[in-house]
């Protein structure tokens, strides 16, 4: 049967206002993220008018070049490993176990995922680098090695690992495991059989974000691993900034986009397939006290690891803001920020707080508007063009941050889009990156709305722009406040464009710390501590409001 001319009307509206909802995003994509990066891109590999795609051979052929990839791909493969067998232990006991003290501790974890690379690197200095705790009570330094850069990894992606897979895990309804358990399966052969096919797509996407984060590290390598490591993003920052070959860093930007792209679809699969596939139950159901002495243990074992790993670094990193070179108590590094002698700072590092709020406030914003638009049109599912258009909206998590930021220098100098001078410049930068929590946040929860609500209010006489306001806004405010909660966490640490971006008499937090960390001596040292640890409370403290607001369908993060 034909459908009638007005089941064609109403699809060629839906078809309308999917469109019209995409026009935004995709306009502030195309002018902040792909013109940018394809205009570094050209200047680099086209320095003369003439395309030189023979500059890739020469620079793929260099030995220094074969081993920033080498390195690059295996300390992400080593990373990631290490991140899911440390970090999924964890995911079982925030998804299956209730105890108290656990919203607190689940915010805890997501500290580190929220910090900039930046800060994450300061703490891991301050434990394992010189005069560090660990250099201090056993006489051994881990900085400029591996291990730093791999326990830190740890570190920064153990969030990702317990909320990606503890949140489905925790919806996932645990008589069926019983029920195996009833048929005679063993407790390991049930969760084998049942739970790990249940939660293998929730494990891949964990496994794939992971791997992309670590793929693309740009400030824990460059703090502990010394000149001796670098990856894809390090040195794409060093032929940049430092040596000045655009070519090679068009070359290996490619690379690394291809790399990211390649990540991107496999894990929107992944995603897809979770959604599609899986019957979920309220994740308030399935948590209880342990029981016997093998669960309190795992319990016991989680939190050790969680002290020793997230929050040592973090205390260690307080504890050194407030020590002297003697290893007495002061408060020198905190009154050092509220001056501009010694020539770091144009102004006093103090304002970095203050510049760094109020950018992640704007940035907050322009995420909000472009990430829901976005999140809306995704919600009225489509073909392959709005599929692609979500795995777009999540290119800016994995592409190069200095690609970005250099390439804002470089094409934003031009009337209509002069922007070198505004002050707009930096909040722009870190709404690329807040636009994909804010999607990924509230299109679960859009998602989950009854169409027919929306139906009923259309027929009612409501205009699309009513429906979403009495219908749809009412069932995601709370979503919408968690994803404004986290684009304004990961706006204020964002480093990788910043750092290029920033004014010298405007700097922001991480841009502050990396400066300071790049000079010498005690006092430059310990208020980049000082500065770190202001930048950690605000996070904390943000993580901790977002807690209390936390609903089981907020998304992956």
């Amino acid at each position: 049967m034909r459908p009638g001319p007005a089941s064609r009307r109403a699809r060629r509206r839906g078809s309308a206002l999917r469109f019209g909802l995409m026009a935004l995003p995709v306009v502030f994509f195309a002018v902040f993220f792909a013109y940018p990066v394809t205009a570094i891109v050209a200047r680099g590999l086209r320095p003369a008018g003439a395309w030189e795609l023979g500059r890739i051979g020469e620079v793929l052929a260099q030995p220094e070049i074969r081993e920033v990839l080498w390195f690059t791909t295996w300390q992400a493969l080593a990373s990631t490993a290490l991140t899911l067998l440390i970090a999924l232990p964890g995911a079982y006991v925030f998804a299956r176990f209730s105890f108290p003290g656990k919203q607190v501790l689940r915010a805890v974890v997501t500290v580190p995922f929220v910090l900039p690379t930046v800060v994450a690197g300061s703490a891991f200095l301050a434990l394992l680098g010189r005069g560090g705790l660990l250099d201090e009570t056993a006489g051994v330094r881990l900085d400029t090695t591996v291990w730093a850069i791999l326990l830190a990894h740890v570190f920064f992606n153990y969030a990702v690992v317990v909320r990606t897979v503890g949140g489905l895990w925790a919806q996932l309804d645990p008589r069926q495991e019983e029920a195996a358990r009833v048929l005679g399966a063993s407790r390991f052969t049930a969760w084998r059989r049942v739970t790990l096919p249940a939660l293998r797509p929730a494990v891949a996407g964990a496994t794939l974000m992971v791997f992309l984060f670590t793929f693309t590290s740009f400030g824990v390598v460059q703090i502990l691993g010394g000149p001796a490591y670098s990856t894809l993003e390090v040195e794409i920052y060093r032929q940049t900034s430092q040596i000045f070959d655009l070519s090679a860093a068009a070359v290996l930007t490619l690379v690394q986009f291809a790399a990211v792209v390649l990540i991107l679809l496999v894990h929107a699969w992944t995603v897809r397939r979770r959604q599609d596939a899986l019957r979920l139950v309220d994740a308030a159901t399935t948590a209880r006290r342990p029981r016997g002495p093998g669960q309190w243990a795992l319990l016991a074992g989680v939190l050790a690891t969680v002290a020793a790993l997230i929050l040592l670094p973090l205390a260690v990193l307080v504890a050194r803001s407030f020590q002297d070179a003697d290893g007495g108590l002061t408060l020198t590094y905190y009154r050092a920020l509220t001056s501009a002698e010694g020539g770091a700072f144009l102004v006093p590092p103090i304002n970095a707080i203050g510049n760094s709020l109020l950018y992640a406030l704007a940035a907050t914003a322009i995420a909000l508007v472009v990430g829901g638009l976005a999140a809306a049109a995704l919600t009225r599912r489509a073909g392959r063009l709005v599929r692609g258009f979500d795995a777009l909206l999540m290119l800016p998590l994995g592409v190069s941050a200095v690609t970005v930021g250099f390439g804002f220098l470089i094409t934003l100098d031009e009337p209509p889009l002069d922007l070198r001078a505004s002050w707009w410049l930096v909040p722009l930068a870190q709404a690329l990156v807040g636009v994909p929590f804010v999607v990924r946040t509230m299109l679960p929860v859009l998602r989950s709305v009854d169409e027919r609500l929306r139906e009923a209010a259309a027929v009612l006489g409501a205009s699309p722009w009513r429906a979403w306001r009495e219908v749809d806004l009412p069932l995601v405010r709370r979503a919408l406040l968690i994803a404004a909660g986290f684009a304004f966490a990961v706006s204020l640490g964002e480093f990788g464009a910043t750092v290029f971006i920033a004014r010298p008499d405007e700097p922001t937090l991480p841009v502050a710390v990396a400066r300071l960390l790049g000079r010498a001596g005690e006092l430059n040292y310990g208020q980049a501590m000082a500065l770190s640890t202001l930048l950690m409370v605000v996070c904390a403290v943000s993580l901790l409001v977002l807690e209390r607001l936390r609903t089981d369908q907020a998304g992956e993060f």
